[in-house]
C-alpha cells in the first residue's frame, strides 16, 4: 500500500456519462512535458472550514485530516440495514443462523447483534485496543480516513471489540460500514461492510462436556509457540480452536449449502494467535471468505475479562454477497437503480438469487499522463482524485507506463483512460 506511485490503466463505461470536468483532463498518447501536474493535496481535501461536521458532531481538522467529501457522503447510508438490500440479506442470514443455532441458558439467543454503532472511532479504539503496534503498516495515513490525529472512520469492525467486551458481553456480532483507502477495480471500494464475531468462555463453559473438569485449566505460565500463546494451556486452545472452526463451518454451510468443502490456512493478525483464514470451494474455485483466531489474552484481560478465553472472526458482507449472488462488481452495491435493487426483493432471506447484469455501455479507454507532484505522493491519493471526479464510472486503474526526465529528474506516469 505504501509503494511509490505507478502508472495505471483506467477503463470507464461511457465517457459521455462523465461530468464535464472529467472530459477536461489532458489526454494524449505519449508522455509530454506540457502535461498538467495534479495538486498534491487534492485527494486529502476536506470541507473548507476548520472542522469536519459528521453525524451531528464537529471534529477539528489538523495535519492528519484526509477524509474527502465523497467519502463523507457515504457515512450514514448503512446499506447493511436497508431491507432487501443484498448486504442486508447476508447480514440477516448470518444473524438468523446464530439466533437459532446458539441459545443461552434462559432460552434467548446467546449472541447479541450490534448493527448501528457509529463508524467514527478513536485511533485508540481502531488500533491501540487491538494491540496493533505504533509502526504497523495498517496505521498509515495513506491507507485510512482520518478526521484528525485522534479520530477516524473505522477501518474494521474490530474497533468495537474492546468496548463490547468491557461492557460485560461474552458473545456478540458487530456489523457496520468500514473505510479504507484502496485501489480501483471491481473488488475494491473505499467503503465496505464487515461483521465481527466474538465468543468468550469461562473454564466451566469450555470444559463442561469433559469429565473431571476440575483438573483442566485455561491458563498457565508457559512459552509462546506457533500453536498457542504463552498464557494458555494447550487443552484450552485446542477446544477454543475446535469450537471456532465448527461454528464457522456451520455458518458457511448454512449460507452456501450442504457438502461445502472448507480448508484453513495459517496466517497472522496482531489481535489473535493462532490465526487462520477460512477458504471454501465454491463452484470449483477456492475462495477466502474470512479471518479468525484465538483472541490475544492481553486484549481480553485489558477489557476486564481476565478469567476467560475466546475466539474472534471477521468477514466481509460484500465478499459473501458477490460469491453467493454472482455480483461481478463491488460498486453495484451502491446502485440506486431499481433494476438492481428489485432483484433482491424476495419473500425469504435464504432464497437463491442470481444477479442479472444491467449495463448497456462498453468500456471506453483513453491515455492520460502527468508529472508526479512529490515523492511523498501515494497511489491512494490518485485513487481518491479519480473517485472524486469520475465517481463509480471509473471501472479500473492499472499501471501502464512510467518515465523519468533525464535532465529535470521529474517523474511522470501514464494511464489508459
Amino acid at each position: 500500500m505504501a509503494m511509490l506511485w505507478k502508472f495505471m490503466r483506467v477503463a470507464r463505461y461511457s465517457k459521455t456519462a462523465l461530468p464535464p470536468k472529467v472530459r477536461g483532463i489532458l489526454v494524449h498518447s505519449r508522455h509530454s512535458s506540457s502535461s498538467k501536474s495534479v495538486p498534491s493535496d487534492f485527494a486529502a481535501s476536506t470541507p473548507c472550514s476548520n472542522t469536519v461536521e459528521l453525524l451531528g458532531k464537529s471534529y477539528p481538522q489538523d495535519d492528519y485530516s484526509n477524509v474527502t467529501e465523497k467519502i463523507l457522503s457515504k457515512v450514514g447510508k448503512n446499506l447493511h440495514n436497508k431491507k432487501h438490500h443484498p448486504l442486508w440479506l447476508i447480514k440477516e442470514q448470518v444473524k438468523d443462523h446464530f439466533y437459532k443455532q446458539y441459545i443461552g441458558r434462559r432460552g434467548t439467543p446467546l449472541f447479541s447483534v450490534y448493527d448501528g454503532l457509529s463508524p467514527v472511532v478513536t485511533v485508540q479504539q481502531n488500533f491501540d485496543s487491538l494491540l496493533i503496534p505504533q509502526n504497523h503498516a495498517s496505521r498509515k495515513k495513506e491507507d485510512n480516513y482520518y478526521l484528525n490525529r485522534d479520530h477516524m472512520l473505522r477501518a474494521h469492525t474490530s474497533a468495537h471489540q474492546w468496548d463490547l467486551i468491557h461492557s460485560g458481553l461474552d458473545a456478540f456480532l458487530a456489523v457496520g460500514d468500514v473505510y479504507r483507502r484502496d485501489t480501483i477495480d471491481n473488488t475494491h471500494y473505499p467503503v465496505f461492510h464487515q461483521m465481527e464475531g466474538v465468543r468468550l468462555f469461562s473454564c466451566h463453559e469450555l470444559f463442561s462436556n469433559i469429565k473431571d473438569v476440575e483438573s483442566f485449566q485455561l491458563f498457565e505460565q508457559g512459552h509462546r509457540t506457533a500453536h498457542k500463546q504463552e498464557c494458555h494451556t494447550m487443552e484450552a486452545v485446542r477446544l477454543v480452536e475446535f469450537n471456532l472452526k465448527q461454528v464457522l463451518t456451520k455458518l458457511m454451510t448454512h449460507i452456501f449449502g450442504d457438502g461445502l468443502q472448507v480448508r484453513w490456512v495459517d496466517c497472522s493478525f496482531p489481535f489473535t494467535h493462532p490465526s487462520f483464514e477460512m477458504e471454501i470451494n465454491f463452484q470449483g474455485e477456492w475462495l477466502e471468505v474470512l479471518g479468525c483466531g484465538v483472541m490475544e489474552q492481553q486484549l481480553v484481560n485489558s477489557a476486564g475479562a481476565q478469567d476467560k478465553i475466546g475466539w474472534a472472526f471477521g468477514l466481509g458482507l460484500e465478499r459473501l454477497a458477490m460469491i453467493l449472488y454472482d455480483i461481478p462488481d463491488i460498486r453495484l452495491f451502491w446502485s440506486e437503480d431499481e433494476r438492481f435493487l428489485k432483484q433482491f426483493i424476495v419473500p425469504h432471506i435464504c432464497q437463491k438469487i442470481k444477479f442479472q447484469p444491467l449495463s448497456r455501455y462498453p468500456p471506453l479507454i483513453n491515455d492520460i499522463s502527468f508529472w508526479l507532484p512529490s515523492e511523498t505522493y501515494s497511489k491512494n491519493d490518485f485513487y481518491e482524485l479519480a473517485r472524486t471526479i469520475g465517481g463509480d464510472l471509473i471501472e479500473k486503474v492499472v499501471l501502464l507506463d512510467e518515465f523519468t526526465h533525464p535532465k529535470w529528474m521529474k517523474h511522470s506516469e501514464m494511464l489508459e483512460d
